[in-house]
């Protein structure tokens, strides 16, 4: 896809996606369509979630005084928060953050909520608003100063085991959603110096854009009992004594419809799988100028029935504007399947199909007994072939390196991601991130054999992954 940038912030505009005109810079509006989208991709997320999670609503503003408890995690922020200062014309006498991220907001009421060891473990997920003031170059979805999609899940453990299992657990809730949007990602251990602030260490997914540069979309963090200490989060053990929890909490962003659009985009605009697009089919009468009112009739009987015995999202296009016109429309929107029907397709019982990750026309049978059954195979073949192009291309940019010249090379012409064995120091990764000058996304296992680190030749203790990134 030639030059990413202009692309996406083009088919932003034109898919009616978001509204980026709005007068604070890093924040805008999320359309109709877009608004959509992101409906049905947090419906996906909540269906997972729900299983073992309790969703609740926590408030925007955290007092000064609880978000300066921690103070690794705060010094990690302290660049970003927005301050309220006044209330009205009232100057305020404890200053109040709008929420960065929701540790400080509500860690003090798990400490009046976990009890006994019976209470536990908890485990909440909220989807609200986090503020921060971003300085760099912002971008929408990407880089902004109002994050509108914020997913955050918080758990609460009575043992550093279980911790551990759920940070497996939540790596499981995240692969699962990513699959379902046809999302390939690359799963790392973030190196110590780039974890979340206050976390014992940090996981995270990352996925590959077009420009070859990798979008962060979702990451997972073991707290331990760091935050538990400071907010003395207790429970009381079958034996009577009063230990600090542990805790786990992951989350995502508005980065996830940023790598839907990017990873599945092309050409001709949006490729939508078909669970989170807002119309999956879009159905449009081929008409001449005889046998119009036939053709219409029919199609609103295909729509009727889709609708009534699928449960389909479908659209009847029946303006008054050219065919050609309709059919760049909707692949420019991204809807999954097109299907045309005028009066020859009527009397043979057939229809065209238009699948919109390959734009290719298909002749199909059009039996009304098996139709529906029909249509929903055919976005089920839609997925499979969206997430295995998808992969493809992911896999195809993971090269390996066994040098810090060639590591230079490849980055600079090929962009992508380069994999190498590293020895773990923290040093030497630094003096690597200094050389190549690109960030190392993290380890993605440890080393087996008799590999060398790539820098400083000691023996090698990871396979280690690094990339430009956003």
């Amino acid at each position: 896809m030639s030059e990413f940038s202009e692309w996406f912030h083009k088919i932003l505009e034109e898919a009616e996606i978001i509204d980026t005109r709005y007068p604070i810079k890093g924040m805008h509006v999320w359309l109709p369509q877009g608004f959509k989208i992101r409906k049905h991709t947090l419906k996906i997320l909540r269906d997972i979630l729900d299983q073992d999670h309790e969703e609740v609503l926590f408030p925007l503003l955290i007092p000064e005084d609880e978000l300066q408890k921690e103070a690794i995690h705060v010094k990690g922020f302290e660049d970003e928060v927005y301050w309220v200062t006044h209330g009205g014309l009232t100057q305020l006498n404890k200053k109040l953050a709008l929420r960065p991220t929701s540790e400080t907001a509500m860690y003090p009421m798990f400490s009046l909520w976990v009890r006994s060891h019976s209470d536990l473990p908890m485990k909440f997920y909220q989807i609200v608003n986090t503020f921060r003031y971003e300085t760099k170059h912002t971008r929408p979805l990407i880089r902004v100063r109002e994050i509108t999609t914020f997913e955050e899940a918080h758990t609460i453990h009575s043992s550093e085991a279980e911790t551990e299992k759920q940070v497996e657990r939540a790596i499981e809730i995240y692969r699962t959603f990513f699959d379902s949007l046809g999302i390939p990602y690359v799963i790392t251990k973030r190196p110590e110096w780039d974890k979340f602030p206050g976390a014992v260490y940090t996981m995270a997914f990352d996925t590959l854009l077009p420009d070859g540069k990798t979008l962060q979309i979702g990451t997972v963090h073991n707290l331990g009992q760091n935050f538990a200490r400071t907010f003395d989060i207790t429970y009381e053990t079958p034996s009577g004594e009063h230990e600090y929890v542990y805790q786990t909490c992951y989350g995502l962003s508005d980065r996830v419809i940023a790598s839907v659009i990017g990873v599945h985009g092309d050409e001709a605009g949006l490729s939508l799988p078909p669970q989170l697009a807002p119309y999956q089919v879009v159905l449009v009468p081929i008409i001449f100028k005889k046998g119009g009112e036939e053709v219409i009739e029919f199609c609103k009987e295909i729509e009727e029935k889709l609708k009534t015995e699928g449960n389909l999202r479908i659209y009847l296009d029946d303006r008054d504007i050219r065919a050609g016109k309709k059919f760049y429309e909707w692949e420019m929107r991204g809807v999954p399947l097109r299907i045309e029907i005028g009066p020859r397709d009527i009397r043979n019982n057939e229809m065209i199909i238009v699948k919109r990750n390959i734009l290719q026309k298909e002749t199909l049978k059009l039996n009304p007994e098996t139709l529906t059954e029909d249509i929903n195979s055919i976005l089920s073949d839609i997925t499979h072939g969206m997430k295995e192009k998808a992969w493809a291309i992911l896999k195809e940019n993971i090269r390996p390196v066994e040098s810090i010249e060639q590591a230079v090379k490849e980055i600079s012409e090929n962009n992508g991601i380069i994999s190498f064995a590293w020895c773990g120091q923290k040093a030497c990764g630094k003096e690597i991130e200094e050389k190549i000058r690109v960030d190392i996304l993290g380890i993605q296992e440890n080393f087996e054999g008799e590999g060398r680190c790539i820098n400083c030749d000691e023996t090698a203790k990871h396979l280690t992954l690094l990339s430009r990134t956003y």
